[in-house]
């Protein structure tokens, strides 16, 4: 049998199983830049991406918007069709222009050389080249030398999902 390494009563008697939180200590106590980062507006999110794509030496105007233009919508986005052979320097340079803009990697599940996703201010940015067998479309246009290269833009408020809690009431 299993026990809990932690038993805590509440003033109303509820029980909670398992380890209380951590208290951090004053070497850990230290926010990440993704702690502190203030909430981003959708706006802002889109001049990040114009800002990166330029910095890549990409015509943000060569491209175009993947969600309709809303300042309160949760999505946006840009692509562009571009060179394969071109592409994967295209995306290195503008991953390191968002990383200069303050933004973290998140390297779960990620691969270089196809996608990379980043977080800052409640937004999430997924960064990716995919290739003709990938596209949205069936009816594609693309050459067999070519491919996506697309910056994905969401807003998610984890904060908002309830976690699940153990709980036993006495009495």
């Amino acid at each position: 049998m299993v026990l809990p390494d932690h038993i805590q009563i509440d003033d109303d008697g509820r029980i909670h199983l398992g380890a209380p939180a951590p208290t951090p200590s004053p070497s850990t106590a230290a926010p990440t830049p993704e702690s502190t980062s203030p909430p981003l507006t959708r706006d802002a999110v889109e001049e990040v991406i114009r800002t990166a794509v330029s910095a890549a030496g990409l015509d943000p105007a060569q491209g175009r918007p993947t969600v309709a233009a809303d300042p309160n919508s949760d999505r946006t986005g840009w692509m562009a069709v571009r060179e394969k052979t071109a592409a994967q320097s295209e995306m290195n340079a503008i991953c390191a222009d968002l990383e200069r803009q303050g933004w973290s990697l998140n390297p779960n599940g990620d691969r270089p050389d196809a996608s990379r996703s980043y977080k800052r201010g409640g937004w999430y940015l997924l960064v990716s080249t995919r290739g003709k067998t990938q596209a949205p479309s069936t009816t594609s246009a693309l050459t067999d030398s070519q491919t996506y290269l697309t910056l994905t833009g969401l807003r998610l408020n984890l904060s908002d999902i309830p976690l699940p809690e153990i709980t036993v009431r006495i009495g």
